[in-house]
């Protein structure tokens, strides 16, 4: 993708929030439901654990209150709301009308669907609209896969999972956080994971599996060159999580290291839309990322979608 203009409007995190529902299903309660183990789910997977149940609009609304409150911004001074999710409450209208509703918000609301790659898309569409002027954007992704998930199916059973994360973008004076981003999409993927309408996610774990490393790495690469730093600029990798063996794969073909990963596939599984806000935000919480180091967001998704973004955290 091109270079961020020089003269345009930048903008930072500055409030963050994560959410996920009561219900925790182990690997070991699966093992009561499909032909699996927890030793093998371990294994393939690198998931312990994961959350269902809700909604994605009451999930949004409880992690974008959250960042709202950090970040000590006022509902009516949000300019724009951007959900990313690939499971909305209702085909229309849009389940960022519901959100909007539920926090108080007067502004402009929309859904963005580019699968797991969702909220690194959202994050870029969140800056470009600072870039043209709005102040304040709250940007969420949120999925609840648990309701288009095929529960006797082995394969597909043990991965999937609901959750949401939320930052508030600000504009900011001077550079923003926002270095260098990279979207990108192969159509002809397309029928390797999909969901119909009505119907339940269907996926060729193999080919998925070969296609997403090389789909990763090619982003953000794509995105490291435009920044203009490499690997070892790196401070935190946040890549998607849908598969340890994934993340591991993609970090070393990157020639990042994997202690500087963002994990948290143990705990949640695979959110899509809500996994990469989910393990930046709880990275940050941890202490992981200081002001100043380069953080490289990265994910893949159904599509076959592609997405990444070097930001440079705090201000």
């Amino acid at each position: 993708m091109p270079p961020i203009p020089k003269n345009a409007v930048g903008a930072r995190f500055t409030g963050w929030g994560r959410a996920l529902p009561p219900k925790v299903l182990t690997n070991h309660d699966l093992e009561a439901m499909v032909e699996t183990s927890d030793q093998w789910i371990r294994e393939r997977t690198g998931i312990e654990r994961r959350h269902v149940g809700g909604t994605t609009a009451g999930l949004s609304i409880q992690s974008g209150r959250l960042a709202l409150a950090m970040a000590n911004v006022d509902p009516l001074d949000i300019d724009a709301l951007v959900l990313a999710t690939t499971t909305p409450d209702r085909t229309v209208p849009a389940t960022s009308a519901t959100v909007q509703l539920g926090l108080g918000l007067k502004c402009g609301a929309f859904d963005v669907n580019a699968a797991c790659s969702g909220f690194v898309y959202a994050t870029v569409v969140a800056h470009g609209l600072i870039a043209m002027g709005s102040r304040k954007v709250l940007l969420i992704g949120t999925d609840t896969l648990s309701r288009v998930t095929d529960w006797d199916d082995r394969n597909t059973a043990v991965l999937f999972a609901d959750g949401s994360g939320a930052a508030v973008l600000e504009a900011t004076d001077g550079p923003g956080q926002l270095l260098a981003w990279d979207l990108d999409s192969d159509g002809s993927a397309e029928e390797l994971l999909f969901c119909d309408i009505g119907g339940t996610i269907f996926m060729e774990g193999r080919e998925v599996f070969r296609r997403a490393v090389r789909i990763m790495v090619d982003s953000a690469e794509k995105s490291m060159a435009v920044a203009g730093v490499g690997a070892d600029d790196i401070a935190l990798i946040v890549p998607h999580q849908a598969n340890i063996r994934i993340i591991s794969a993609a970090c070393d073909r990157l020639g990042i290291p994997m202690a500087r990963a963002a994990v948290c596939i143990s705990e949640t599984g695979n959110t899509s839309s809500a996994s990469i806000p989910l393990a930046l935000f709880d990275a940050a919480d941890g202490g992981r990322v200081s002001p100043g180091d380069l953080v490289l967001l990265v994910g893949f998704g159904a599509g076959m979608t592609a997405a990444s973004a070097v930001i440079r955290w705090g201000n």
